[in-house]
């Protein structure tokens, strides 16, 4: 496997877990609270946490090649910053990383 592959994978994995803390919140029906998402970097051993909205996070995975990262967890290798927030980055992943986020996008299933 590649390593922008590999990268892209973990980072996949992270969104999946997002995907679960969004549907988690999205039952409690509480509108403008901010939950803790985790950072969805290549990392697989980061446990940051990015506080968000629904519907920031909403905003952000309205893409599939979007992920919600802690400020500095970017890698200019795979990704383009797009947005930064307080405490947070948003990328778009380029190339294969790209093509793999798209593929595992749990949205597009």
């Amino acid at each position: 496997m590649a390593d922008h592959e590999r990268l892209a994978r973990n980072e996949a994995f992270f969104r999946d877990v997002n995907e679960r803390i969004n549907e988690v919140a999205d039952e409690h029906g509480v509108d403008g609270h901010a939950y803790e998402f985790i950072c969805e970097c290549s990392d697989p051993a980061c446990a940051e946490r990015v506080t968000l909205t629904r519907a920031e996070y909403e905003v952000i995975r309205a893409a599939p090649r979007r992920f919600v990262l802690a400020t500095g967890h970017d890698i200019a290798a795979i990704e383009i910053v797009v947005d930064a927030g307080e405490g947070h980055t948003v990328v778009e992943k380029a190339g294969e990383a790209g093509r793999v986020a798209e593929a595992l996008d749990p949205r597009a299933a």
